[in-house]
C-alpha cells in the first residue's frame, strides 16, 4: 500500500481492514479533520457511500441500516459537535442492541486543552454507551504501529456485534496535511518492501474473530424442560428484538401449547409457521382476565404493552428471563429466573424435546377465543377515522415482503393493540431502546436502504418534524417510501396521563400545539405528499402509494382528543363484549 502522506495512509488502512472483514457501506458527515478517512471510503470501490449532512441524521440512519441487516454500517465525522450530534443514535444502538461503529476524527494530542479551533474533549465521549473505546495510534509508517491499527479495526468492527451487541468508538487523530497531497520522505516508497504485512495486510480480515452463541449446559436445560412439562398453564412473552427468530418461537408455541403473546416489533407476531400466535391482549387481557399462569417463558426485551407487563407483574408464577447477554431486562422485578441463553438457539432445543401431545388445549384455546372474538370486534367498528383504524390498514395492507418503520409515543402503541397477526414477511421496527422520537425517519431510511422490500414508516407530527433533516437521504442516499405522518397537531400521548386534566398546562406545556403545515417539505426535499381526513381516502392513497415509483408522505389529519376517547370507546366495548 502506497500513499503521498501519512495520513492517508492511516485512512487507506482503516478502510481496507473494513472492506476485508465484510463491511461495503459507510455513512458519512463532511468535514474537514475527517478528510482521511472520507477520501479512502470515497475512492474504494467495494464501498457504497452514504453521504448526510447532519450528523445526528447520519448515525440513525446508520442505526436504521444495522437493524435491518444486523450488521454495523460504519460511521465518520469531523472533531468537535459533530461527534456530539452522534450521542442519541449512539445511547438507542446501546439500550436495543443495535451494532454501530463510530470513526470521530479529531485534532492530535498536542492541539488538545489548548483552544485550538473545533477541539473538544472526545476521550470516551459516549461513555457507558459504547461496548468499548479506543483512541487510534497517530498516524506513522512504522511497521508495528500499522499492524496495531490493523488489529485494532478488526477487533473493533467484531465488537459490535458481539454479546450483546451495540455500539463501538474509534477516536482518529490526525495532523495535517488531511488532503491526499505529496509530502516528501513522509512515507517511504519502500515501506511494502520493508515491511509488507503491516502495509498491505493480510489476503482477508488482519484478524478474524470467531464468536459463539450463549447456551445452556444439558442439565440445565433439562430443568427448563421439565418446568416446561410439569406446566399446566405456560405462556410465551416475546418483546421487542431485533434478531429473534419468529419461527423457532412459534414453534416452541405449537409443541407446547403455550399461547404466544408477540409484541409487533419482536419478529414472532408476523411471518409463516404455524403457532398459536396472539396479538390483541393489549385491549382485552383484562376484559378475559385468564387465571394465572404457572410458567412464563420470557423472551426480547420488556413488551411495549402496560396492560401485558402489569399482569406479568401481578401473576405468581414462574417466570423465566431468557437473554443471551444474561443482562436483567424486567422493571417491575418480579421474574423468578434469569436464563443467559441465545433465546432462539434455545427455542429451538426446547422445541425438538417436546410431545406436543400433553399440550393443554383448554388453557390456549381460552386464548385463542379471546383473540377471534376481539379481531371481530375490530372488523365492526366500521371506517370511522381514528389513528388505531390507521395502524390497522397499515399492517393489514401492507405487502409480502415489506419492512415497517413505526413511530414511538402513539403509532407503536397502536401498532400493539390494533396489528394483526398475519402469515407474511414483514419485518417490523422502532427504537425501543430509549424510546425517543429523535431520529426516527432517518432509521426508517437507514433501514430500508438495507432491503429491496417496500419500505413502510409509520410517524408521529412532532416525531416527522424532530427530523425533518433525515427526509434529504431520500434524495442523496436513493431511497424510496411510504410514510403514513399521523398529524394531530402535537403530543397526544399526553392525553393518557393524569396531567390532561390540568389545563393549563397542559396544552400550552404538554400537548404544545404546533400548528404546522407540512406540505412544503414536499418541495423542499422532492416527494409526493397527500393530505387526508378520511379513512377510506387513506386506504386509496396507501395503495397508490405501494404501488407507486418514488416517496408518497401520506398525511392523515386527526385529533389527538378524539382518537384517544374512540380508543377508550373500542376498549370499553372490548370489556363489555368479552368480560
Amino acid at each position: 500500500m502506497s500513499a503521498p502522506n501519512r495520513a492517508t495512509l492511516w485512512g487507506r488502512a482503516i478502510v481496507d481492514e473494513l472492506v476485508k472483514a465484510g463491511v461495503t457501506d459507510a455513512c458519512i458527515a463532511p468535514g474537514s479533520r475527517s478528510t482521511p478517512l472520507t477520501v479512502a471510503f470515497a475512492d474504494h470501490d467495494s464501498i457504497t457511500v452514504h453521504s448526510h449532512l447532519d450528523e445526528r441524521s447520519a448515525a440513525f440512519y446508520a442505526l436504521g441500516r444495522a437493524k435491518r441487516t444486523g450488521e454495523p454500517t460504519p460511521l465518520v465525522c469531523t472533531s468537535g459537535t459533530a461527534a456530539a450530534n452522534f450521542h442519541p443514535a449512539v445511547i438507542e444502538a446501546s439500550q436495543s442492541r443495535v451494532p454501530m461503529l463510530l470513526l470521530t476524527a479529531d485534532r492530535p494530542a498536542e492541539l488538545r486543552d489548548s483552544g485550538a479551533n473545533q477541539t473538544i474533549d472526545q476521550t470516551k465521549l459516549y461513555g457507558d454507551a459504547v461496548r468499548s473505546y479506543r483512541e487510534l495510534p497517530e498516524p506513522a509508517p512504522e511497521d508495528r504501529r500499522l499492524r496495531s491499527l490493523r488489529t485494532t479495526v478488526c477487533r473493533a468492527l467484531s465488537e459490535t456485534t458481539g454479546t450483546p451487541a451495540g455500539p463501538v468508538h474509534l477516536n482518529a487523530p490526525f495532523a495535517k496535511p488531511l488532503e491526499p497531497t505529496e509530502v516528501e520522505d513522509d512515507v517511504p516508497a519502500d515501506l511494502a518492501e520493508r515491511a509488507p504485512l503491516a502495509a498491505e495486510g493480510r489476503e482477508g480480515p488482519f484478524v478474524s474473530v470467531s464468536r459463539g452463541r450463549p447456551t445452556l449446559p444439558a442439565a440445565d436445560r433439562r430443568r427448563l424442560l421439565e418446568a416446561i412439562r410439569n406446566a399446566e398453564r405456560g405462556l410465551i412473552v416475546a418483546g421487542p428484538a431485533d434478531r429473534l427468530g419468529g419461527e423457532a418461537i412459534r414453534e416452541l408455541g405449537r409443541k407446547t401449547g403455550f399461547p404466544v403473546l408477540a409484541d409487533p416489533l419482536s419478529g414472532v407476531r408476523f411471518g409463516p409457521g404455524e403457532g398459536p400466535v396472539v396479538g390483541g391482549y393489549d385491549s382485552w387481557l383484562p376484559a378475559v382476565e385468564p387465571p394465572d399462569p404457572d410458567l412464563v417463558l420470557r423472551f426480547g426485551a420488556s413488551p411495549t404493552s402496560k396492560t401485558l407487563r402489569e399482569y406479568l407483574r401481578d401473576t405468581d408464577a414462574r417466570q423465566f428471563i431468557v437473554d443471551p447477554a444474561g443482562e436483567w431486562r424486567e422493571a417491575t422485578f418480579t421474574a423468578t429466573d434469569l436464563v443467559a441463553a441465545d433465546g432462539t438457539e434455545l427455542a429451538r432445543a426446547l422445541a425438538a424435546e417436546i410431545d406436543p401431545s400433553a399440550a393443554n388445549d383448554d388453557w390456549r384455546e381460552r386464548f385463542e377465543r379471546a383473540e377471534r372474538e376481539y379481531w371481530g370486534l375490530i372488523d365492526a367498528e366500521g371506517d370511522e377515522l381514528f389513528e388505531g383504524a390507521v395502524l390497522e390498514r397499515v399492517f393489514r395492507d401492507a405487502p409480502d415482503p415489506a419492512t415497517l418503520f413505526v413511530s414511538n409515543s402513539m403509532p407503536i402503541r397502536d401498532a400493539d393493540r390494533f396489528a394483526r397477526p398475519r402469515d407474511a414477511a414483514l419485518t417490523v421496527l422502532g427504537n425501543r431502546g430509549a424510546s425517543g422520537i429523535d431520529g426516527i425517519t432517518s432509521s426508517a431510511l437507514g433501514a430500508g436502504s438495507a432491503t429491496n422490500d417496500s419500505l413502510v414508516l409509520v410517524t408521529g407530527d412532532l416525531a416527522y418534524y424532530h427530523d425533518t433533516n433525515g427526509l434529504l437521504a431520500l434524495s442523496r442516499c436513493g431511497v424510496d417510501a411510504t410514510i403514513v405522518l399521523l398529524n394531530n397537531d402535537g403530543g397526544g400521548i399526553f392525553h393518557m396521563l393524569p396531567i390532561e386534566g390540568f389545563d393549563p398546562p397542559f396544552t400550552g406545556q404538554f400537548k404544545t400545539p404546533h400548528g404546522l403545515d407540512f406540505a412544503p417539505t414536499a418541495d423542499l426535499y422532492g416527494f409526493e405528499f397527500v393530505r387526508t381526513d378520511s379513512l377510506s381516502e387513506f386506504e386509496d392513497a396507501y395503495a397508490a402509494s405501494l404501488s407507486s415509483p418514488g416517496t408518497q408522505v401520506i398525511e392523515v389529519v386527526t385529533d389527538s382528543e378524539a382518537s384517544h376517547r374512540r380508543r377508550e370507546a373500542v376498549h370499553e366495548r372490548v370489556n363489555e363484549r368479552l368480560g
